[in-house]
C-alpha cells in the first residue's frame, strides 16, 4: 500500500513570512454613516490614549457623514466594565452599532491576561446576545509605546478603524439583512 506524500508543514517561521495585508471593503465609497446612530463605550483607564481613540472614532464617523448628535459616548472605569455597558447600550434599541474602546497594557502580573480575555469575550458575547454590532477597538499592548502607536492621529488609530468597521457592518445589515 502506498502512502500519499504529506503536504509541507507550515511552521511558525514560515507563517511569519507570509504577507499580512488588510483588505478593503469592495464598495468602500458606498459606505455611509448617514441615518445611523452609534454608541461609543470607552474606558477612563489610560485616558490620554483612550481619548485619542474616541477622537479617531468620531473622525471616521464624521468622514462618513454621521451627524454629531447621532453619536453618544459612555465612559466606564476600565476595560472590564466595557462589555456590560456596551450590552446595555445595545439593548436600548437606540443604536445601530456600539464601538468599544479601551487600552490594556501588560504589566508584571497576570492581571493583563484576565482583563484582556474578559473584555474580548464579553464584547463578543454581548454582540451575539443583542444582535447589535459591537466593534472591538480595545488595544492590548505590551507597553505604552505600542499603545501610542495604535492611537495616533492617522487611519491606524484603532478607534478610527473600529468606527469604520461599525459603519461597514451597519451598511451590510441594512443592505443584506433588512426586510
Amino acid at each position: 500500500m502506498s502512502v500519499a506524500p504529506l503536504a509541507p508543514v507550515r511552521t511558525c517561521a514560515t507563517i511569519s513570512k507570509l504577507p499580512i495585508e488588510k483588505s478593503q471593503p469592495t464598495n468602500q465609497s458606498d459606505l455611509s454613516a448617514e441615518g445611523f446612530r452609534f454608541a461609543i463605550v470607552a474606558s477612563r483607564w489610560n485616558d490620554g490614549i483612550v481619548s485619542r481613540l474616541i477622537d479617531g472614532a468620531r473622525e471616521a464617523l464624521k468622514q462618513l457623514s454621521a451627524e454629531p448628535d447621532t453619536i453618544e459616548v459612555f465612559r466606564v472605569p476600565g476595560a472590564f466594565e466595557i462589555p456590560l455597558c456596551a450590552q446595555k447600550a445595545a439593548e436600548t434599541g437606540r443604536f445601530d452599532a456600539v464601538i468599544c474602546l479601551g487600552v490594556i497594557i501588560r504589566g508584571d502580573t497576570p492581571h493583563f491576561e484576565y482583563i484582556a480575555a474578559t473584555a474580548a469575550r464579553g464584547i463578543s458575547e454581548a454582540g451575539l446576545r443583542t444582535g447589535v454590532p459591537l466593534l472591538f477597538g480595545v488595544i492590548t499592548a505590551d507597553n505604552i509605546n505600542q499603545a501610542n502607536e495604535r492611537s495616533g492621529n492617522d487611519q491606524n488609530n484603532k478607534g478610527y478603524e473600529a468606527a469604520m468597521a461599525a459603519v461597514e457592518v451597519v451598511n451590510i445589515f441594512k443592505n443584506s439583512f433588512s426586510k
